[in-house]
């Protein structure tokens, strides 16, 4: 069933000048997040094909979105994001759309009933990038982590599928514990863009200037920084665990699996010492395989 058809516009790499099918629009999805989403792919293998294929849709919507903030090769940010959002809107209304994501995401949204807001609140996010790159307090960067990941937690669910309303807890929690270990092992590379995502407040706190870290600068402040930083996400990370409901445990598999790894990137980075200038931390696909494992086996071990 042909679906609709994708014009190559001006800043639009991702774009196809053919009519395409609503499963070449999934494949599209799945091909973008097997390429980008390393730490996400194995995960998605614990629910069935059909959810599968949607969450690599909503992977791929939150990656594009992502893009249009901070691929060097897109000019016009803020009118391509404006134009994102009203795809998003079309989308909600049933009209077809060319974009081979808003193809699959709006096949999603009818499947999942997934509410719009989420995705309304991650594009929010993302523009948020466009003029803030410093913020004051702790609780300025939570509006923004809750906005770039707990959403995407929030929407996931809806597919994942869940019986207790405290899950949704959990996935806002989790989204959070993700969001700052990001923002911890990106320091190098969010600097090289000229952003500062750790609070201001904290660098006062260890009197560490916004020049010795702009200069990746590593000294005993930064460490000092980066363990306060740790223990926050850590916090976060307990939070979520203990608002697990027993009852969704197994639906939520694929979660536990991403909260493991990202768990785990957290506690290398920190035994490296928070030396995040030298390279970019990353556990091996080894690694990742057997906490997958390890994952799946004890939640099968807890069900009986």
């Amino acid at each position: 069933m042909q679906v609709g058809s994708v014009h190559t516009g001006n800043n639009d790499p991702d774009t196809i000048d053919r009519e395409i099918s609503l499963e070449e629009a999934y494949r599209h999805c799945r091909d973008l997040t097997r390429k980008n989403a390393k730490n996400f792919y194995l995960a998605f293998f614990f629910v069935s094909w059909i959810k599968r294929r949607s969450i690599y849709a909503v992977y791929s919507f939150c990656r594009y979105s992502d893009d249009l903030v901070d691929d060097p090769v897109i000019r016009y940010r803020s009118g391509m994001l404006n134009k994102w959002r009203e795809d998003l809107e079309a989308c909600y209304r049933g009209e077809v759309l060319g974009h081979p994501i808003m193809i699959a995401l709006q096949d999603t949204i009818r499947r999942f009933s997934i509410p719009r807001q989420y995705f309304l609140d991650l594009i929010d996010g993302m523009e948020m990038d466009l003029s803030i790159t410093r913020y004051q307090t702790f609780e300025q960067l939570y509006q923004y982590a809750y906005k770039a990941a707990s959403v995407v937690g929030l929407i996931l669910i809806e597919i994942f599928g869940y019986r207790n309303s405290g899950t949704r807890e959990y996935a806002k929690n989790l989204g959070i514990a993700m969001q700052l270990t990001n923002i911890i092992r990106d320091v190098q590379e969010d600097a090289n863009r000229g952003r500062i995502y750790l609070p201001q407040e904290d660098l006062k706190r260890f009197k560490l200037t916004e020049a010795e870290l702009l200069k990746s600068s590593y000294q005993a402040s930064f460490i000092q920084l980066m363990e306060y930083q740790a223990a926050r996400a850590l916090y976060y990370y307990q939070k979520a665990t203990s608002l697990i409901p027993p009852e969704d445990r197994n639906l939520l598999t694929s979660a536990e699996v991403m909260k493991n790894i990202y768990f785990h990137l957290l506690r290398e980075i920190r035994q490296q010492g928070f030396n995040v200038f030298r390279r970019r931390i990353e556990s091996s696909k080894l690694t990742k395989l057997f906490i997958v494992l390890r994952t799946w086996f004890r939640i099968q071990i807890w069900r009986q």
